[in-house]
């Protein structure tokens, strides 16, 4: 006998997973202010101190959550929590350099490209079809990218655009290795995307001659954002996703895309050129029309390559 939820119960479930996913767009947010508030670390030596702090965390947090090791879970899912991991630490390295070199506004509006790299990348390697009106927001996203871009005549700006798009693209790649995987849980392969970045970055450092031990202030913004800005986030991302449909996780996601333009305007007055502004706004319009278009569309069944 099927045991049906009351009204009020889903719908305090709802609204428990409306305020869990945006808090977590909040802590996303922050990244941009994180970053700029650091004095003197590069990318390599921000993404390592971030990367022990989350790594920390997250295992703390996994064994409490499932009693059993990250490690278990990341066989379980095998080779895809591999490919997640390694996505995830070109996500992250190309976010981090993207907001170093560019504007915050333009690194996140570009961060926001990510799902529709995912529908491609799905349709691509998972077969899974793409809606008229995925292709047609991709075309419009498109648009607005190149509008975005127009300006960055600089090498250093037109190179953070370009990071930042790549950054959406391993993003991107995670998202369809986790369906690859047809694994829900994507905390182990954050987790082992911790360790990855880990080895990595001491690496680098080591070869550019970059001090592995940062000043109290640079080491402490970088491990506070792998704590709460990146581990903390997933995990009110992961609580609240599991009671909202997708249409609504997209657009509550956006929440990170605008509110990172604002805190570094609040607290360190930067802004965003017209090009910015104006792609920024067509972006956001065609993300916001395919999450409306898909509404009451359940997301496609996974199929093997």
């Amino acid at each position: 006998m099927t045991t049906l939820t009351p009204p009020a119960q889903m719908s305090d479930t709802h609204k428990s997973g409306v305020l869990f996913v945006f808090a977590a767009g909040v802590l996303w947010s922050t990244v941009g202010l994180g970053i700029r508030l650091i004095d003197d670390a590069v990318v390599w030596q921000i993404l390592l101190y971030r990367s022990i702090a989350l790594s920390l965390f997250l295992y703390v947090v996994i064994r409490l959550r499932s009693g059993e090791s990250p490690f278990a879970q990341i066989r379980r899912i095998g080779f895809p929590a591999v490919i997640a991991g390694l996505s995830l630490v070109a996500a992250y390295s190309g976010g981090i350099y993207a907001i170093q070199a560019t504007s915050v506004a333009n690194a996140m509006l570009l961060f926001a490209t990510a799902p529709f790299m995912a529908a491609v990348l799905g349709w691509v390697v998972l077969r899974e079809p793409v809606r008229l009106a995925t292709w047609v927001s991709i075309a419009v996203a498109i648009g607005g990218i190149a509008i975005m871009v127009a300006d960055k005549t600089g090498g250093v700006a037109l190179s953070g655009s370009l990071a930042a798009i790549g950054s959406a693209f391993g993003f991107a790649v995670f998202t369809v290795a986790l369906r690859w995987g047809k694994s829900g849980e994507m905390l182990p392969s954050v987790f082992l995307s911790g360790l990855f970045a880990i080895v990595m970055t001491t690496v680098i450092c080591l070869s550019l001659s970059l001090p592995l031990l940062l000043t109290p202030r640079d080491g402490g913004i970088a491990m506070g954002m792998g704590v709460f800005q990146v581990g903390a986030g997933l995990i009110l991302y992961t609580l609240g996703s599991r009671s909202l449909p997708a249409a609504e996780l997209a657009l509550l996601s956006l929440a990170e895309v605008l509110l990172g333009p604002l805190w570094v305007w609040l607290f360190l007055g930067e802004t965003a050129t017209a090009n910015t502004l104006i792609g920024g706004a067509i972006l956001l319009a065609a993300i916001i029309g395919n999450a409306v278009s898909g509404k009451r569309r359940k997301p496609p069944a996974i199929t093997a390559p």
